[in-house]
């Protein structure tokens, strides 16, 4: 008599089933997120360097501990964050759209800027997103 097989402790954690999606974490349904909170580390990064190589004033700093802030609570899906991470993509896509009308920015890397970050504005506005936050 063959007996059944009892699911291991791998497969209890993680859904088998492609059809049932990711239902645990709600960060995994929403990859884009991920993505956004690795943009604005990246960006807090550049930030730093541009200010310790004197090309920034250091005031420019508390910019970019705002955006490591939004960053790591938009990882935790935290809604302060999705408003804060939300003005930080809008304010640089609207400097740079400036910048470009002023001819004091690159005509192509000002357009790839704008439209970077009026994509994941467009990401940050979609009512899944919103619904997810806590």
């Amino acid at each position: 008599m063959n007996k059944p097989e009892l699911p291991d402790e791998l497969h209890m954690k993680i859904p088998i089933n492609p059809a049932t999606g990711t239902q645990g974490n709600p960060l995994l349904r929403l990859p884009g997120l991920i993505f956004i909170g690795l943009y604005m580390l990246g960006l807090s990064a550049l930030v730093t360097v541009r200010v310790v190589s004197h090309q920034a004033h250091p005031l420019y700093l508390v910019i970019a501990v705002l955006f490591t802030i939004a960053s790591f609570g938009l990882v935790r899906m935290f809604r302060w964050a999705w408003a804060l991470t939300l003005a930080a993509v809008f304010l640089p896509m609207s400097y740079c759209l400036w910048l470009i009308l002023h001819h004091a920015m690159p005509y192509e890397v000002g357009v790839v800027q704008i439209i970077l970050n009026l994509l994941l504005f467009l990401y940050l506005v979609r009512p899944e997103v919103r619904a997810a936050l806590r």
